[in-house]
C-alpha cells in the first residue's frame, strides 16, 4: 500500500513553497466555483479536507462555516498547516488508511487534487468506498482532480512544455508538470486519470456524480490567463453515496 499511495509530497522544500501558496492564477479557478456548489448541495456543518497538505484548504472550509479536519499522510505538510493554524484540527492517515480516523460522519468531504497523485484503479476504488462511509446520511463528497489537459498545455501557474512526453499518457501514465507560482521549481509527478476512468471509479465505489464542472476562466478576472479561457484546467465533482 506505501507505494501505491506515494508520499511525494513528504519534503521540506516543497512543504515550505506549498505553505506560502494561496489562490493565485489557476488555482483560483479550482476554488472559485466551490462555494456555489457546496451551498447547493451539502447541508450540515461537518467537514472534512482529504488530503488537506499544509492547511490552504481547510481554513477556505473554516471560513465557508464548517467545523472541519484536516487529515494527510505528509508529516513536513501537516507540521506547517498546525504551524500556520495553531487551532485547526489536523489529522495524520499513514498510507491514506482511514480505518483510524475517529471523526465523522461528515456532511461534506472536500479533496482538492489529492487524486491526482494515486496511481491505480484499485486504490482510487478503495480510498472512494472509505469516504463514502464516513459520510452521513445525505453527505457529499466534492472532488477537485486535474483534467487531462492541464499536462499538455500550458497554464497562468503552470508548465508542460518542458514534457512533450506527456502527449503520448494515457490513464494511469505518470506525467510531469511544473508548477509557476512557487519558488520549488522541481516538476511535479502526476497520474493521469480521463473522464471515463473517474466514472469507473465512483460507481466501483458506490457513489453518483450529481454534477460535473468545468471552470473556465473569464477575461474580467484579475489574472494574465494563457489557456484558462479557452480550456478548463480541472474537473469538479459532486459525489453522492449511490440508491
Amino acid at each position: 500500500m506505501s507505494d501505491e499511495f506515494s508520499n511525494v509530497y513528504d519534503d521540506r522544500t516543497r512543504a515550505d513553497a506549498y505553505d506560502k501558496l494561496e489562490f493565485p492564477g489557476t488555482y483560483y479557478l479550482a476554488y472559485r466555483d466551490l462555494p456555489e456548489l457546496i451551498g447547493a448541495y451539502v447541508t450540515g456543518a461537518r467537514a472534512m479536507d482529504f488530503g488537506c497538505g499544509t492547511g490552504r484548504s481547510t481554513r477556505f472550509l473554516r471560513e465557508l462555516g464548517f467545523d472541519v479536519v484536516g487529515v494527510d499522510i505528509a508529516d513536513r505538510m501537516l507540521a506547517k498547516a498546525r504551524e500556520r493554524d495553531p487551532g485547526g484540527d489536523y489529522r495524520r492517515v499513514p498510507d491514506g488508511d482511514l480505518s483510524g480516523l475517529d471523526a465523522g460522519p461528515f456532511d461534506l468531504i472536500l479533496s482538492v487534487f489529492t487524486f491526482d497523485n494515486i496511481p491505480t484503479m484499485e486504490r482510487k476504488v478503495a480510498l472512494f468506498l472509505d469516504l463514502g462511509r464516513l459520510l452521513d446520511d445525505g453527505g457529499r463528497i466534492v472532488s477537485v482532480v486535474s483534467s487531462p489537459d492541464i499536462y499538455v498545455n500550458e497554464w497562468a501557474s503552470f508548465s508542460t512544455k518542458d514534457f512533450p512526453e506527456n502527449r503520448n499518457a494515457r490513464t494511469g501514465d505518470s506525467v510531469l508538470i511544473v508548477m509557476l507560482d512557487v519558488e520549488d521549481a522541481r516538476p511535479v509527478e502526476d497520474i493521469v486519470w480521463s473522464d471515463e476512468a473517474y466514472a469507473d471509479v465512483y460507481e466501483r465505489a458506490g457513489l453518483t456524480a450529481l454534477e460535473m464542472r468545468r471552470p473556465l476562466a473569464t477575461e474580467s478576472e484579475p489574472y494574465d490567463w494563457v489557456s484558462e479561457t479557452r480550456i478548463a484546467p480541472w474537473v469538479v465533482y459532486v459525489l453522492g453515496k449511490s440508491e
